[in-house]
């Protein structure tokens, strides 16, 4: 809706209350005052009937004449005389009912229509004197009444409506005709001041769908009044030409941006073979260097523990080759999982969960990335088993804890990783596959992080080497057979007993699992260990570790 429309539904509705309020209360003075003298005409007339009534009957009363139908007669006919003689239009009207609402007198032909004679013997047995309106005859009439009691008369005195109210009802004839008139004349008037208010406002429309359409910021709206719609055209030219300078700006800058977008994406293209997209993302927004970050999260080392028996009549060329499809596949896993690969050392894939997007569950996304691993391996080596090359074995070790994480280095060589002993203790874990017979081995800060999800099998408690602190180690299978998981719920107990120096128990405990699964590495060490300290126990201040000497 255009604003001098809503100037027309704003001024036209205060015009016509305006002028419908001044109509109505013209009305209603007019139909109160008109009513007044009605009251006055009628009431009089009435009187003087009434006063003539009374004198009649009295001369019966004082010639003892009540009891003479004739001379009753005669009086009735001399009051309906009278009242002939106060009629003086042809629109009043006289008569006198019973109590059933019957004529008894009439200074008129009188033809009830309807229900009339029954309103009038409801006036009448409410004896009612004051002023009155009913219909006789299918005419309006208003009129003043009175009991008359020696006839058992209603006596009514009265006057067509109209003949009073006529001119009431041309007042409001002609409140209705100059409201009307008005209401016209105000729209128009109101469209022709508010199409003259709006006119500025309209052109700077204009003007903007102008520059809208054809891009063109030269465009200017002339200034017509020195008031307000006079500044916002004013305004509006300043707007625009501050839009036509940032455009010429914004023109040059987004060559500019399109230019380094180019060269980014060229960056990125080249760069992602060796450092991982997210890496790339956080160092490119925060302007070449990543700033180092302590944060709690999981770091991961794989290695490749018979690596020496593969290299073995290898030429180097070969060694990539077999190296290459491996890697691949470790590294893939470790991304599908959201990990980052942080680096390549020799046989060994160090890999983080946790840096440099923050994830709530990184222990169990390094566990089950340790998992896939483990079993893609299975496809690999199969692949190369019918190549006739010797299979890969695979160990991996992940450990959580406190790190540094972000670009460290020089100008000139930088690396993003994570440092810290946490890093150290994984390398360790990783390492302790062989001894074990384990394929994945994590530290108790992980276990924490994934007991509820995957099977987990509590096999020691070790200081690794270079360190005197114990640390409790574990691996994880995704898929027990009900054997195996019956012997893993043993081991645990077994460990749960030869922490509590029950050395008795926890080698009956392994004993039991060399049932189930009788080449169990873990279980056969931990059986003797048990058997040699129920021989030979343990000082008191024993702290539970096993102290590892090799790497």
């Amino acid at each position: 809706m255009s604003i001098r429309w809503k100037i027309v539904l704003i001024v036209v509705p205060l015009v016509i209350a305006t002028l419908a309020l001044t109509g109505v209360s013209s009305y209603f003075s007019a139909s109160h005052g008109i009513t007044r003298v009605a009251k006055d005409f009628l009431g009089f007339k009435a009187q003087e009937l009434q006063t003539q009534a009374e004198s009649q009957w009295r001369l019966l009363v004082d010639n003892n004449l009540t009891g003479r139908p004739e001379m009753v007669a005669a009086t009735k006919t001399a009051v309906e005389g009278y009242a002939r003689s106060i009629i003086r239009s042809a629109t009043e009207l006289i008569l006198a009912v019973g109590s059933d609402g019957a004529v008894a007198m009439s200074t008129g032909e009188v033809s009830y229509q309807g229900g009339e004679q029954g309103a009038l013997a409801a006036l009448a047995a409410g004896k009612s004197s004051d002023l009155l309106a009913v219909s006789v005859g299918g005419v309006a009439r208003v009129g003043k009444g009175f009991w008359f009691e020696p006839f058992q008369w209603y006596v009514v005195v009265s006057e067509e409506r109209a003949a009073f109210y006529d001119q009431v009802n041309q007042i409001a004839l002609r409140t209705g005709i100059i409201l009307a008139g008005s209401i016209l004349a105000g729209v128009v008037l109101v469209l022709v001041f508010a199409s003259y208010l709006t006119r500025p406002l309209t052109r700077v429309v204009d003007t903007m769908k102008q520059i809208i359409s054809t891009n063109d910021l030269s465009q200017r709206v002339v200034v017509e009044y020195h008031d307000e719609i006079g500044q916002l055209a004013q305004t509006f030219n300043i707007m625009v030409g501050g839009l036509e300078d940032a455009y010429r700006k914004i023109k040059a800058y987004a060559l500019k941006a399109a230019v380094s977008r180019t060269r980014e994406r060229k960056i990125k293209e080249n760069f992602q073979k060796y450092v991982p997209k997210d890496v790339i993302d956080e160092v490119l927004k925060n302007e070449s260097k990543v700033n180092g970050d302590e944060r709690i999260m999981s770091v991961m080392f794989s290695h490749i523990t018979n690596y020496a028996d593969i290299t073995v009549g290898l030429r180097p060329d070969e060694l990539v080759q077999s190296l290459e499809p491996y890697f691949k596949a470790m590294v893939d896993t470790i991304f599908e999982r959201g990990g980052i690969p942080d680096k390549f050392i020799t046989d060994a894939v160090m890999a983080f969960f946790g840096a440099p997007l923050e994830i709530r569950d990184d222990a169990m996304r390094s566990v089950m990335a340790g998992l896939d691993m483990t079993e893609a391996l299975v496809g690999f080596n199969e692949r190369r088993q019918k190549a006739g090359k010797k299979p890969f074995h695979v160990s991996v070790g992940i450990n959580r804890g406190n790190v540094t994480v972000g670009t460290i280095g020089t100008e000139q060589k930088m690396d993003y990783t994570v440092i810290g002993d946490p890093v150290n203790l994984a390398s360790r874990l990783s390492g302790l596959t062989r001894v074990y017979r384990q394929e994945l081995l994590f530290s108790e800060s992980v276990h924490r992080s994934v007991k509820e999800e995957v099977d987990c099998r509590w096999l020691d408690i070790v200081a690794v080497k270079g360190k005197t602190e114990g640390v409790k180690i574990y691996t994880a299978r995704r898929d027990l057979s009900r054997r195996e998981k019956e012997a893993w719920g043993l081991h645990n107990l077994g460990m749960g007993e030869y922490w509590d120096r029950s050395f008795g128990k926890a080698a009956a405990y392994f004993g039991d699992v060399l049932k189930i699964l009788p080449a169990d590495t873990a279980a056969t060490m931990l059986m003797e260990r048990s058997r040699r300290y129920v021989k030979e126990p343990p000082p008191a201040d024993w702290n539970r570790v096993e102290v590892m000497t090799h790497k």
